[in-house]
């Protein structure tokens, strides 16, 4: 039998204890032993929480790593995500739009959306195709008490408090055989051949590995201060470099409900998340330091949430747009912010987190021949970093906001990745298809040569996979942020009809409400939260 390599993870949290975790449960499962995992984290690095929201591809995780949907939201103070609900991105009025995980699509040919355009607009398009954003909208969770008898189901991911989703991970894992030191990392060995030797520590020992990875933040003390790899900096598309953060607990503002989804509001210079779980929920105004000072962002989000945030204790997170070179270098792996950021908009934090471990999963070394292994990590980490950061740019180069010095900046050209704009002038020529996201290459995009991969020979640029955002979720952001509205009316004329909803929506909407409890009931019933119930808190939305 092979001698199991070893995996020494570098740095805790959500991403480290993902990283154990998930290669545990996916290599040493079924009588083998491929990995022998340690993970090392340092007592001396603060632990600092905020709510974390997710997309769907966190049940692939849950699944993997075995662990039951609803224990894991009691263990981390969950609630459901149906939806992101956008708030005035477009124009700053109040308008809203939802960008919905379900979708029903009618027949083998889609052209809802075409239809849509065709139509007067009278109604959002996504609730001409999806039940769902009337669903967050009425506050229903999306699983029913009993059997689910309701159509086909609707899919969620979930908020969570991403420390205690850390201390479930790491609770699982060491039961399982994962070895854990908490101990300070104080020196990093690099053999002659560039690959890490040896990770020192304050208590003495020498960890030796096979394979390093790297989850220490934007610190990247393997990747970066040990192993010189660079930082591809991003910033000059997304401008927002900071957030100031709110917790602010049910004991001392309760709304009356629980919404089961994820809120992203624009404000003067960026725009506020709200992540609500069983026992507070989150905010963060992500914004730009260049166009708003700390201390005007602070009350900015203060005056969004209201009097009873006053009090809160805030705390300001700087964070830069970007990438490491190689996310895989010798023999260390770069996993979380020790290899990437991009704002959270579309909540893609933990996915990023994730998608390394599940890499490096099916790309794991049986020998010495890493190189090829390595290639193939870094050119679909290098994909799926730019396939996101194009759908993230797209939320801002298409506002009519011109408010503020911030807005006005966000729609320069020169603020628009080349990438995405060849899509746009694309998509100005016909709406997006399922065709269009075979490679996304279009006319008039430069073949620009990015450092992909850690060995020579790979000169292509970024394409898109599809993985995340295929065209359905970019006509929910174009639809929602009135794309091609002028060139509709030169396609179709002033004079156009409502818009028309599919009937299985309009049936699931009219029964809703007798099968879907509210949100907050269904936690309260299935996995305990508590009643916040109070008697002068519930008037605020």
């Amino acid at each position: 039998m092979t001698k199991p390599r070893k995996v020494l993870v570098v740095g805790g949290g959500s991403t480290g204890w993902i990283a154990a975790a998930y290669l545990d449960a996916a290599l040493n499962s079924d009588g083998r032993k491929i990995a022998d995992i340690s993970l090392v984290e340092s007592p001396d690095v603060p632990r600092i929480g905020v709510g974390e929201a997710t997309i769907p591809n966190i049940n692939h995780l849950l699944a993997v790593i075995g662990i039951d949907p609803q224990e894991f939201m009691r263990r981390v103070d969950g609630s459901f995500k149906q939806s992101i609900r956008f708030v005035d991105w477009l124009h700053g009025n109040g308008e809203y739009y939802h960008h919905p995980f379900s979708q029903q699509r009618p027949g083998p040919i889609d052209r809802a959306g075409e239809r849509w355009l065709m139509s007067d607009r009278s109604i959002p398009f996504c609730e001409t195709i999806s039940a769902q954003p009337v669903i967050c909208e009425l506050g229903l969770a999306p699983q029913m008490l009993g059997p689910w008898d309701f159509g086909r189901p609707l899919v969620y991911a979930y908020h969570m408090n991403a420390l205690k989703f850390a201390d479930y991970l790491c609770e699982l894992s060491t039961a399982r055989g994962v070895t854990h030191y908490r101990d300070h990392v104080t020196d990093v060995e690099v053999a002659e051949n560039g690959n890490i030797s040896a990770v020192n520590t304050r208590g003495g020992h020498r960890l030796e590995a096979d394979l390093y990875i790297d989850c220490t933040g934007f610190a990247a003390i393997l990747m970066e201060k040990a192993l010189g790899v660079s930082w591809v900096d991003c910033s000059r598309w997304l401008l927002c470099d900071r957030a100031v953060t709110l917790n602010v607990p049910y004991e001392q503002h309760y709304p009356g409900y629980v919404r089961p989804y994820t809120s992203a509001t624009a404000l003067s210079a960026g725009w506020v998340w709200e992540i609500p779980l069983q026992d507070r929920r989150s905010l963060g105004y992500v914004h730009a330091s260049a166009f708003l000072d700390a201390d005007k962002a602070e009350q900015e989000v203060r005056r969004f949430e209201g009097a009873h945030a006053e009090a809160l204790e805030s705390r300001m997170v700087h964070f830069k747009v970007g990438h490491r070179e190689h996310a895989w270098a010798g023999n260390c792996i770069a996993a979380g912010l020790a290899n990437s950021f991009i704002e959270p908009l579309e909540s893609t934090g933990l996915y990023l987190s994730a998608l390394a471990a599940v890499l490096l999963a099916e790309h794991f070394p049986r020998n010495d021949e890493i190189a090829p292994l390595a290639m193939r990590f870094n050119r679909i980490m290098t994909n799926r970093f730019y396939e996101i950061l194009d759908f993230i740019n797209m939320h801002y180069c298409l506002t009519r906001r011109t408010d503020t010095d911030f807005w006005r900046e966000v729609q320069q050209p020169e603020r628009i990745n080349e990438r995405l704009a060849a899509k746009l002038r694309f998509w100005h020529t016909k709406p997006p298809s399922a065709s269009d996201f075979e490679d996304q290459f279009f006319a008039g995009q430069p073949n620009a040569v990015l450092t992909s991969s850690a060995v020579a020979g790979d000169c292509r640029s970024p394409i898109d996979t599809a993985g995340l955002w295929g065209y359905e979720s970019y006509e929910a952001v174009l639809y929602g942020m009135n794309f091609l509205d002028e060139q509709c009316i030169a396609w179709y004329g002033q004079e156009r009809p409502p818009p028309m909803v599919l009937s299985n929506v309009i049936e699931r909407l009219r029964v809703a409400r007798q099968k879907l409890l509210p949100h907050h009931a269904w936690l309260q019933r299935v996995v305990g939260m508590a009643d916040y119930t109070c008697s002068d808190q519930n008037s605020n939305n």
